[in-house]
């Protein structure tokens, strides 16, 4: 089965989102390529980041894109992997910038896409109710988001503790 035009994987923090997404990505077409929007806003950030490249090894072309996805899906080739749909929706809110603007924007651009495209996004919905205004407006717009990104999704996975959990679709096999 190929990779599906647009798959989502989602789950919590450390529960092994991105190694599927990339497991999946490999599956399709090369070039295979890695849109990144984390920022290396401090020491941590950046130690997280080149975790990040050391764990998906050679072979990927990445492309840095904090702010604008629609641009770098524009000249994807191949298959493509946006890691992930929360820090960039914390860049557009940081930045001040409207989300439900940033995210039809976002939308249009993965419909049009020319290639295959696993996003990878947190889900953030299952803690305590934020103590501070912003913290709830970025819960709620994640929400909201991952809605509308599991809506057109050929392919929607929960990732918990590792384990995929297939919630729209159908996972792709991995070759032998």
């Amino acid at each position: 089965m190929p990779l599906p035009p647009l798959a989502l994987v989602t789950g919590g923090a450390r529960s092994g989102k991105s190694a599927l997404a990339e497991r999946l990505v490999r599956l399709g077409a090369a070039p295979h390529s890695y849109i990144a929007t984390a920022e290396a806003w401090d020491d941590e950030m950046r130690d997280r980041i080149t975790r990040h490249r050391q764990d998906r090894g050679t072979g990927w072309v990445t492309v840095e894109a904090p702010l604008d996805l629609p641009a770098a899906l524009v000249e994807a080739r191949g298959s493509v992997l946006i890691d992930c749909a929360t820090l960039w929706l914390t860049n557009h809110m940081l930045a001040g910038n409207d989300p439900e603007a940033e995210t039809a924007r976002l939308l249009a651009a993965l419909a049009a896409a020319p290639v295959p495209v696993v996003i990878v996004s947190n889900e953030v919905g299952w803690g305590i109710v934020p103590e501070n205004a912003l913290a709830r407006r970025f819960r709620d717009a994640q929400g909201r988001l991952n809605q509308r990104l599991a809506a057109m999704a050929d392919l929607a996975v929960l990732v918990v503790a590792g384990l995929p959990m297939v919630l729209k679709g159908t996972l792709p096999e991995e070759r032998a």
